[in-house]
């Protein structure tokens, strides 16, 4: 591979477009200006400091992709170093409804100028390279990063679809990072890799919020005794149960329902078996 960085087939310097947005200073948040109080190092402020740098991409749908991986683990800043075709439909349907993303997104002419903003800078690979500095896995590398947030922005680098990041590109990352796919097959598409790596910040920025499972009031002990006291009269009522001739029934029984946390409507549910099984002695 050249040590040089050139630019995608087909993409020039010249043909780039840059599209103006409200994106001018290093400063800039591409959240809302709302957005600025939120402090960095915590789940969303340190999303909010990590860009993403998809350098000489060859296909839109990839940039689309991309935007979407993003969007749905909570990062916005989006920058396309010499891209063969933005702004694109194809990446707009490939998005999914992350369009906020791609029309917040910068194009630059280097990879240099977008990540000049950065304090710490991140690139992704699935081979080893002839590289000085750090390497690491995926999980390592997004805590490294979060960590780097409290001190200012953050990118993370991937390269073209076909080649990956030049040499040249390599060495300006501080570090290089690999997900620990399988060694036989490790080949993950852009979109994919984007949101592995995606994933692996908002776990590393404790960002873990989701869905909670309902919550029901738990039986007391005293209930749980009553219901087996229930158990027991219901049992031998069918005939199921000799209280002359016990053996291991309701110590086993009793091991089988302490596993669980019995609620007091699960409670309820087995008293009205039992009822229903002595009315129809």
């Amino acid at each position: 591979m050249s040590g040089a960085e050139t630019p995608a087939s087909g993409a020039s310097a010249a043909a780039i477009e840059l599209r103006p947005t409200a994106v001018e200073s290093p400063n800039f948040s591409p959240a809302s200006v709302s957005d600025e109080h939120v402090a960095p190092h915590t789940g969303r402020g340190a999303l909010l400091r990590v860009a993403v740098v998809l350098s000489h991409t060859s296909h839109p749908g990839n940039i689309g992709a991309a935007a979407r991986a993003m969007k749905t683990m909570g990062l916005r800043d989006l920058r396309l170093v010499n891209p063969e075709a933005f702004p694109s439909d194809i990446a707009t349907a490939r998005a999914s409804g992350a369009t906020d993303v791609l029309d917040q997104a910068r194009v630059y002419t280097s990879l240099g100028e977008a990540i000049a903003d950065c304090v710490h800078v991140v690139g992704s690979s699935a081979r080893g390279r002839d590289f000085v500095g750090e390497v690491s896995d995926v999980r390592t590398a997004s805590h490294a990063l979060v960590d780097a947030t409290a001190q200012g922005r953050v990118a993370l680098v991937f390269g073209c679809e076909m080649s990956g990041l030049s040499n040249a590109e390599v060495a300006r990352c501080q570090t290089l990072a690999f997900i620990p796919a399988n060694p036989e097959y490790s080949s993950l598409n852009l979109g994919s890799a984007v949101q592995v790596f995606a994933y692996e910040l908002r776990m590393a920025a404790g960002a873990t919020a989701g869905l909670v499972a309902p919550q029901f009031q738990l039986a007391t002990q005293a209930e749980i005794d009553a219901m087996f006291a229930h158990m027991e009269a219901a049992l031998t009522d069918v005939g199921f149960f000799n209280p002359q001739n016990p053996k291991r029934l309701f110590p086993r029984l009793k091991r089988l329902f302490n596993r669980t946390r019995l609620e007091r409507e699960e409670v309820d549910i087995f008293r009205g078996i039992f009822r229903a099984m002595q009315g129809r002695r």
